[in-house]
């Protein structure tokens, strides 16, 4: 039974400590010496002098050490050795031999001759080298002989692909968890293969794919990458999802200091994965020297892109990190998280709204920010389209808050984070954001001209939807699936363009490095998605078939709702930048003074919850602002009316010249 409990002790442990295996080698190596030299003084007929015998001892035991620290061989994980690590023992039991024998003849050069010399290295390295390999693959053998009966219920898997990013995720597997019953590959030309001991399994189609499934008893599918889920998205994503196969993706391998491996971590694939393009190459070694050692403030701190802000920039080794935000128990996790993360990050949380001036006065005159991230804002198109007050208050007023002290207190940048809503928009959420991109852009070139007084430069950021975003469509599919449907898309038409938080968040920061000030930033954002076939996808990809197990029904659009989304990406309208994937909006220029009257006064119409006057003000400085199956369609027929009155080209009385 003390048996029993060590080995589970041994296995449960992450690894032998090192100084375990180089003791092991020490013994190994130093008893092979001791029996070479007994071997040579036999076939030589020498006599064996205990004194003699003794110092050849403590002169392996010496050179043995030597050696072996020098080429760091207990640094090796035995279960996860490689063939460059066996070299390395080689070449480690090669330099203790010669050491040895020299510091031999060192001290008694009339001891051997030159053959028995020769003889007895050659006997030396072979012993070693012979017993080292075989105690460490009677380690493997032992290993797997108590996993398999201390965790009889690991979860039988393939590894899809033959690459050596497929071989460097089963060696690193959490074994405990995991068995390996072979790798998978497409076609026949890779057929009796075997890589580490496993099968290379090959199919053609789902019926050798189930074949595959029954022989096995597999009960997932391991990718070692994004990309290759991507390429199997309509083949082998689709067989694991009829056969209730998991799909599993391992995250990017993680090598510590000193060549020391850390167990695999892998996760079941998201629908994520499978819409993702390839992300955009950025310099972030370019955007870390922008933002190390300095001051740093970001407004809506405890958001989903605020929220990631900071964690990528707790690693940027600024000088501290102001969280402001609103929202108490967001704001509250994120401390904890940050605490936890980066113990030797410096970071204030600031509970504090953008609408209220001597808040955010405050957090300015008291930690002079050097950069701010202002990623405040109010972004559910139909809430906002019933609140058009408060979005004009929170988006409107708040930003012209934040950039008006941005100003006063001299804060080199100001980068706000927009969104494809605010083109052309068709609802007060995205009218909302084009004014803060109209008051930031106009303040900007006012400081520029020298109109205004100030050296703070704007700099704007425009996407599409993120992935996992707090109300994403994607986690309300997913709950809807969990439920058992329906699943509600708003038309079978609708779609939008996808990326991931971290990925806006990296893009956000290359801009503030790459802006100068007054620029509207547009990403590449591939080619967009149809939300009815997200749906599909993840439906198949929980395991069930679409309007079979799971329907999918349409609901209609939403107020203020629009079947595509524009980032103004094409060439006509936007100019180039040193990135090949970053444009620069070409949008027209407002006169900063004829805004700030204006927004004064759309702020007061808010205030004062007068909805009628704010949303027509709002179309009247955003012009292209057209609502969308919305009860604010009536002003724009109103406007265009009174537009034509205006011109002469309807009879009527003549009302006052539109402005703002």
């Amino acid at each position: 039974m003390t048996i029993r409990k060590t080995l589970q002790t041994l296995v449960n442990s992450k690894y032998v400590n090192r100084w375990v295996i180089l003791l092991a080698d020490v013994l190994i190596s130093v008893f092979c010496s001791l029996l070479s030299c007994l071997f040579v003084s036999y076939i030589a007929r020498l006599s064996v002098v205990p004194g003699e015998f003794i110092q050849v001892l403590l002169l392996s035991t010496f050179s043995t050490l030597l050696s072996y620290l020098i080429w760091r061989t207990y640094r090796s994980i035995i279960r996860h050795t490689t063939l460059k690590e066996l070299w390395r023992l080689g070449v480690a039991v090669f330099c203790k031999v010669v050491v040895l024998f020299l510091l031999i003849l060192t001290l008694n050069d009339d001891v051997l001759t030159i053959r028995q010399l020769i003889l007895t290295i050659t006997v030396d390295f072979s012993l070693s080298i012979i017993a080292l390999i075989a105690f460490r693959v009677i380690l493997l053998f032992l290993y797997d002989a108590v996993i398999i009966n201390f965790y009889p219920k690991q979860t039988p898997i393939l590894i899809y692909g033959i690459g050596q990013d497929a071989v460097a995720v089963a060696t690193m597997l959490p074994d405990k968890k995991y068995r390996v019953m072979g790798f998978l590959t497409i076609g026949k030309q890779y057929e009796s293969y075997r890589i580490l001991g496993h099968p290379v399994l090959q199919i053609e189609d789902y019926i050798g794919f189930e074949n595959l499934r029954k022989r096995y008893g597999m009960q997932a599918i391991l990718f070692p990458d994004q990309k290759s889920v991507r390429e199997e998205q309509d083949r082998i994503i689709r067989y694991c999802g009829k056969d209730k196969v998991k799909i599993l993706i391992a995250q990017p391998i993680e090598e510590a200091a000193g060549n020391t491996i850390k167990p695999q971590k892998i996760q079941e694939v998201r629908i994520e994965d499978l819409l993702m393009r390839d992300e955009i190459e950025i310099s972030m070694s370019e955007v870390m020297a922008n933002f190390q050692g300095k001051v740093i403030m970001v407004t809506g701190a405890a958001g989903s892109i605020g929220s990631e802000l900071c964690r990528q920039l707790a690693t940027f080794h600024v000088k501290q990190l102001v969280l402001f935000d609103s929202a108490e128990t967001p704001m509250h996790n994120l401390r904890l998280e940050l605490e936890e993360r980066f113990p030797d990050l410096y970071f204030v949380p600031v509970i504090g709204d953008v609408r209220q001036e001597a808040r955010v006065n405050f957090a300015m005159r008291k930690f002079h920010p050097q950069i701010i991230f202002h990623a405040a804002a109010y972004k559910h198109v139909p809430l906002m389209e019933e609140n058009p007050c408060e979005a004009v208050l929170v988006n409107v007023k708040g930003t012209a808050c934040v950039a008006n002290y941005a100003v006063s207190y001299g804060v080199e940048k100001f980068i706000m984070v927009s969104t494809d809503k605010a083109v052309n928009p068709t609802n007060v959420m995205g009218a909302s954001k084009r004014l803060a991109e109209i008051y930031v852009q106009s303040l900007s070139v006012a400081i520029g001209r020298g109109q205004k007084e100030g050296k703070t430069r704007f700099i704007t950021t425009r996407f599409g939807n993120v992935l996992g975003s707090n109300g994403s469509v994607i986690p309300r599919f997913r709950a809807q699936i969990e439920k058992g449907g329906p699943v509600t898309v708003t038309h079978p038409d609708i779609i939008r363009y996808f990326m991931t938080i971290p990925e806006a968040c990296r893009l956000v920061m290359e801009a503030a490095t790459m802006g100068r000030g007054d620029e509207i930033f547009i990403f590449e954002m591939g080619e967009p998605v149809k939300i009815a076939n997200l749906a599909r996808r993840m439906i198949e990809l929980a395991g069930f078939e679409p309007d079979k197990d799971i329907k999918i029904e349409y609901t209609g659009l939403r107020p203020g709702e629009k079947l595509y989304e524009e980032l103004l990406s094409n060439e006509e309208n936007t100019k180039p930048t040193t990135h090949k994937k970053i444009r620069i909006a070409d949008v027209r220029q407002y006169d900063y003074e004829e805004v700030a009257r204006a927004i004064e006064k759309l702020s007061q119409l808010s205030l004062e919850v007068r909805i009628p006057d704010t949303v027509r003000l709002m179309k009247k400085i955003v012009p292209e602002f057209k609502s969308n199956n919305s009860i604010y369609e009536q002003y724009d027929r109103e406007l265009k009316e009174e537009a034509q009155v205006e011109e002469g080209k309807v009879a009527g009385p003549i009302n006052n010249r539109r402005s703002f």
